[in-house]
């Protein structure tokens, strides 16, 4: 699976190699997009989220879609999934209004289907006090993962490590970085495996 953000939904292919386009959002300029293997997949329902509103979001006005959701069955295994593609707040928002934001992400990927391994992949904008969101994400039954590396680098004495994943009923060994593009994060990729329970 590939999760996009920040792209032209516009201009988007419907197709990238093997991957084809399963949606993408099309009122701001968060560009979400989900492709996957049609060839693997197979989509049962999309749905797109809006979650709490920062400030910024409310005077700026760039974005309300913060959520891409999928329900796929895997054809291989048999098995259903959740996956999202998630956009927080920038770091203008206060970290409370990001873990309401996550929270209501993680609600909005499960009205789609309820108890599924679920998987949500994205900009967390949450640098700092990490701990604290790996800490209440847990009482949830989410995992955070983090990166190996940092993936925002753009300016010479800023880094961070802005780009997680959280699961539930998934493991997963490591969040590797990619090589930085034109973005200003550097992309991350993973391997995820449902656990047996």
């Amino acid at each position: 699976m590939l999760c996009l953000q920040e792209a032209d939904t516009t201009d988007l292919p419907e197709r990238v190699g093997h991957l084809v386009l399963v949606e993408a959002t099309r009122n701001n300029r968060l560009g979400l997009a989900v492709y996957c293997r049609e060839d693997r997949y197979t989509v049962r329902a999309t749905k797109v989220l809006a979650v709490h509103k920062s400030v910024h979001d409310r005077i700026l006005a760039p974005a309300h879609e913060r959520l891409l959701a999928v329900h796929l069955l895997d054809r291989e295994t048999g098995r259903e999934v959740l996956v999202g593609d998630f956009h927080a707040a920038p770091l203008t928002a206060s970290n409370s209004l990001r873990r309401k934001q996550i929270a209501a992400a993680h609600d909005g990927m499960r009205a789609l289907a309820d108890h599924l391994p679920a998987l949500m992949v994205g900009d967390f904008n949450y640098p700092w006090f990490i701990s604290a969101l790996e800490r209440r994400l847990l009482t949830s039954g989410y995992t955070l993962t983090r990166s190996t590396e940092p993936t925002y680098e753009r300016y010479r004495y800023f880094s961070g490590y802005f780009d997680f994943v959280t699961s539930t009923g998934f493991s997963i060994d490591k969040v590797d970085v990619l090589p930085a593009g034109a973005s200003d994060h550097r992309p991350i990729s993973l391997t995820a495996h449902i656990t047996d329970d």
